[in-house]
């Protein structure tokens, strides 16, 4: 996913994962085990508050339950949702 969101950088936008915002927070709050009732209440919503702020949704990778709650966040409150890297507008070259 950085690897991604190294390349969406390079096309002029600002990449965000809702990792780089929820792992720290999880991590404050003393919970290590992925998927837990704790985990679960921070995760989660902290990704969806995230895709609220962001313009569209880029989904990557494998199958993932997480992943498709987003894609699903984002549809519902009409954001573009892309499915690949190459369907992104390049801004400018960095």
């Amino acid at each position: 996913m950085e690897e991604v969101a190294y390349q969406v950088w390079l096309r002029g936008h600002l990449p965000m994962l809702g990792e780089w915002l929820a792992l720290p927070l999880v991590a404050q709050a003393g919970f290590k085990q992925i998927g837990n009732k704790a985990f679960n209440a921070i995760f989660h919503p902290s990704s969806s508050l995230l895709l609220q702020r962001c313009d569209a949704c880029l989904r990557v990778g494998g199958a993932s339950q997480g992943a498709d709650q987003m894609v699903a966040e984002a549809r519902a409150t009409g954001k573009q949702v892309y499915f690949d890297l190459a369907e992104l507008s390049v801004l400018s070259t960095t």
